[in-house]
């Protein structure tokens, strides 16, 4: 079968139209789903902990709230728990071993866990 052919019988590429996806995912750098907002009580947070060069971290999450109330949530975890922490996309990083404490401090601020 020619090239002539298979073009007449539509195999092949379609070129008609003018909108083509040429993009990529990017796997480094996934999508951020923070577009939903959620309220405090409905929230459904989780511990994960990890050693980064020997040094403990925990990480709370998945916070889907405006990226200022990520903010003061953290500034609240940080003075509270006298220690440094980060916002990584929807995640808390805290520095330390801290999961009894944060959960303390969270749910009398009305924030719910898995369990």
């Amino acid at each position: 079968m020619s090239l002539a052919d298979m073009l007449s019988k539509g195999l092949g590429s379609k070129l008609e139209g003018d909108k083509f996806e040429t993009q990529k995912e990017d796997k480094k750098n996934p999508k951020k789903s923070s577009n939903e907002i959620i309220p405090k009580n409905q929230h459904q947070l989780v511990f994960t902990f990890e050693k980064r060069n020997g040094k403990p971290v925990t990480l709370v999450g998945r916070f889907y709230i405006e990226e200022s109330e990520k903010k003061e949530v953290l500034k609240l975890l940080k003075k509270k728990l006298a220690c440094g922490g980060a916002i990584n996309n929807e995640w808390l990083e805290i520095q330390g071993d801290f999961k009894d404490k944060i959960k303390e401090i969270l749910t009398k601020e009305n924030w719910k866990f898995k369990n």
